[in-house]
């Protein structure tokens, strides 16, 4: 699994994964060695992905191999499409290989996947929204929903107010319109609507502008102003045929009420006692399907003691009024003997006479009209008395009714119940019924102390249970280990590589340090030496010595990178070797597995004929 891991979370040569600091706390620059174009393709499609909504890309601790591969997964299964691609197979191909390889189908996969994104965002962006305003509302729609049945309210109030009222009316004896635009007018008319001539619209004019150009000037001025007053004076035909109407239609017309008013008063009295009576007896009927007896009957009373107290006031009044009379009648009396004692008063006399005895014979009729009605009233009185103390009566009679039946009613139950006695089987049969029921509820107070103990027991197994890792958690913990590993394998390569990169460079900076050396040195005796031909000689000799010195150093670091060539080429062959015998591992676990399913169907069917 390790070998696994590390094929597909290889990193680059001189990739940077974590920051590396000094002991001073201050960021080490190493150098990098990159290939700049593969670089720009790599930030190119890891946008790309990003646009999609892979942002998987962002981890640092992937490769470039598994961000894009990854991303490429991911559209695929975003699109919901299977594809069934025979690509050309290169093993063990560089990033920029693989990178090309797969630059063009991520360009169009990412497209798909952005489209399909959108399409499937816009529909659960829809379902969400509307699963929630099912069940939940926002403070600023309930504000809304509130100012919204106000407003209604307003406008349905104000549509009342200002609703079209009927003003006119057309009379009977008027001619029938025959043609439909002045039955319109004339309807809007009754509502007190009026619409005579409309004024041409801009466009009217410049048609009409254009017309004009070709007709004398004022023609138009004429038709227009013949075509109003032929408009008004249809307007004021159709008003002559209106009658106005009074506040509202279906109230009474001057007419009528005087009509009503030129009948005589006593047949109004009379017609306003008879709908008093009907009205009476209809509601009285309607009580009494409604009601029972009892309650009409109270009814009843009341209604009569209201009346007989409207009547007392009556008389009350009526005796006031005579009193006043008898009052107006002594004082006139008192002037009439003032007027014969004084002889200053005697051009007054006719007139005081002419007083007394209109005087007198107002008061004739109003004791006439007050004995006639309290003759009436006090017959009306007595009836009514008559009829209240045989209403109580009956009412008392009623309720004696009521008690001895009810006496007699509970006599027969009583009669009864001692009549069947108490049963021996009964009350034997109560008693096994309650036996039962106590023994059952006891039965069932103990299932259920058992099943909570089973249901504890049940708890601490699935506790148990629940300790142990699964097959998937034990996955997870795999990938993740893998994952660890990989990046601290991936640590130890990058310092390794700085190892080797500071060793490399310590190596060339002691060769140029000697390399510095040698040229000072040679510098400095070339005078010296070329001052004589024996030192020259030397001086030469010793040159060649150096650069054969050269020459085998030269020799020696080429044989040694050829032996760690060699060595490289052998350990890649190797590795490639437990390449193949992994994928064949791989393989066979996976054709085991195969043959394991097979083994089971196999094994299950047989029982299955073993059992029937």
């Amino acid at each position: 699994m390790a070998a696994a891991a590390s094929v597909f979370h290889r990193l680059r040569a001189g990739s940077k994964i974590g920051a590396q600091y000094d002991q001073e706390g201050n960021l080490i620059q190493v150098e990098t060695r990159e290939d700049e174009e593969q670089s720009v393709k790599l930030a190119e499609i890891l946008e790309l992905l990003l646009a999609a909504g892979y942002f998987r890309a962002r981890i640092k601790g992937l490769s470039p191999f598994d961000k894009v591969v990854g991303g490429m997964t991911w559209c695929i299964t975003t699109c919901n499409f299977d594809i069934d691609v025979d690509l050309l197979f290169q093993e063990n191909s560089t990033i920029g290989q693989k990178i090309a390889l797969t630059e063009k189908i991520v360009s169009w996969l990412v497209k798909r996947a952005i489209e399909t994104r959108e399409e499937m965002g816009d529909y659960v962006r829809a379902y969400s929204i509307s699963q929630f305003n099912k069940t939940h509302s926002l403070p600023e729609d309930e504000d809304f929903l509130h100012r919204k049945d106000k407003a209604v309210r307003a406008v349905l109030d104000v549509l009342e107010v200002y609703k079209p009222q009927r003003k006119y009316r057309r009379q009977r004896d008027a001619g029938e319109l025959l043609d439909e635009e002045s039955r319109v007018h004339s309807t809007l008319l009754e509502y007190g609507r009026r619409y005579g001539f409309s004024k041409p619209s801009k466009q009217d004019k410049v048609d009409d502008k254009k017309a004009s150009q070709a007709v004398p000037p004022g023609m138009a001025e004429v038709s227009e102003e013949d075509l109003q007053a032929a408009e008004e004076m249809r307007i004021k035909t159709l008003m002559t045929s209106m009658a106005a109407m009074v506040n509202e239609e279906g109230k009474l017309t001057a007419s009528a009420v005087g009509q009503i008013v030129g009948l005589q008063s006593e047949e109004i009295k009379q017609i306003a006692s008879e709908y008093a009576e009907k009205q009476s007896e209809l509601t009285s009927e309607e009580r009494s399907e409604r009601y029972g007896p009892l309650q009409q009957h109270r009814r009843a009373v009341t209604s009569l003691n209201k009346q007989i107290q409207q009547k007392t006031k009556q008389l009350e009044e009526a005796v006031e009024c005579a009193e006043k009379l008898d009052k107006e009648l002594k004082s006139l009396e008192e002037l009439e003997e003032q007027a014969d004692s004084r002889t200053a008063m005697t051009v007054m006399i006719p007139h005081i006479l002419e007083n007394l005895e209109i005087q007198r014979l107002l008061f004739q009729l109003c004791k006439y009209l007050e004995t006639t009605r309290r003759r009436t009233v006090l017959e009306k009185m007595r009836a009514l008395v008559t009829m209240n103390e045989n209403l109580k009566q009956q009412e008392q009679d009623f309720r004696t009714h009521c008690r001895e039946e009810m006496v007699r009613l509970q006599q027969n139950i009583e009669e009864l119940k001692t009549a069947s006695g108490p049963d021996a089987e009964e009350e034997e049969r109560n008693q096994l019924i309650d036996k039962q029921y106590n023994t059952d509820r006891e039965k069932l107070q103990k299932i259920r102390l058992l099943m909570a103990r089973r249901n504890r027991e049940i708890a601490i197994l699935q506790r148990k249970i629940d300790e142990v890792p699964s097959r998937a958690e034990l996955t997870q913990y795999q990938k993740r280990f893998i994952e660890l590993y990989s990046q601290v394998s991936a640590t130890h390569k990058e310092t390794k590589q700085f190892f080797t990169l500071y060793n490399t460079l310590d190596d060339k900076k002691v060769y140029l340090e000697k390399e510095v050396n040698l040229l000072n040195s040679i510098h400095d005796n070339f005078q010296q030496a070329m001052s004589s031909s024996a030192a020259k000689d030397q001086f030469l000799r010793q040159m060649e010595q150096i650069v054969e010195g050269i020459k085998q150093n030269r020799i020696k670091m080429e044989k040694k990178k050829q032996e760690n060539k060699m060595r490289r080429d052998q350990l890649n062959d190797e590795y490639l070797e437990l390449l193949d015998k992994q994928r064949l591992y791989f393989k066979t676990v996976k054709d085991f597995k195969e043959e394991c399913r097979k083994n089971e169907m196999l094994l299950s069917k047989l029982r299955a004929k073993g059992a029937s």
